[in-house]
């Protein structure tokens, strides 16, 4: 059964989101190896991944549903920030905003009765609720250790011990 032409657009609205975040994620990682922060960096890249991975389940969906990906383009990611704390403020309000047009996507989702889409959002919804809170055990983190030069090279270093992301089934 072919799906709600709104719904698939609002799809395609959605892995251009998640592209963009990955696109947003892999300018963080320069700002990170700019300032000598590997660690935070290698954290970046592998949220890159992820973000990647997440544009692709939805990009795999539509097909498996016989309907047509549209890429968008992508706009250029900010990367002007001052401090590791600054980075990741940002990327908690970022996260955020991933999180409304998913669940604004399963709201459509629910309106327009579409129990696939309906189940593979679910499937979203739960890893926007681990998103949030990584960020922001990592922010509070941050702010723990504030500008202490010892502390954040700990702290780098820790963050470089994020294993690859794991390919989605």
């Amino acid at each position: 059964m072919a799906m709600n032409q709104q719904l698939v657009d609002a799809f395609n609205a959605q892995i251009q989101a998640e592209f963009q975040s990955a696109y947003v994620y892999l300018g963080m990682a320069a700002w990170f190896t700019e300032n000598n922060l590997p660690g935070f960096a290698q954290w970046m890249r592998v949220q890159w991944e992820e973000e990647t991975q997440h544009a692709m389940k939805l990009f795999d969906f539509l097909h498996n549903r016989g309907e047509r990906v549209m890429l968008r383009p992508l706009s250029a990611p900010g990367g002007t920030y001052t401090s590791a704390l600054d980075v990741f403020e940002h990327v908690h309000q970022h996260e955020q905003s991933i999180t409304s047009s998913i669940n604004a996507l399963y709201e459509h989702a629910l309106n327009t009765k579409d129990l696939p889409s309906q189940i593979v959002l679910q499937w979203f919804i739960n890893e926007q609720v681990e998103e949030e809170a990584l960020v922001i055990e990592i922010i509070e983190r941050l702010k723990l250790v504030g500008s202490d030069g010892p502390s954040i090279y700990l702290l780098d270093r820790q963050m470089a011990t994020r294993p690859s992301a794991p390919q989605e089934a």
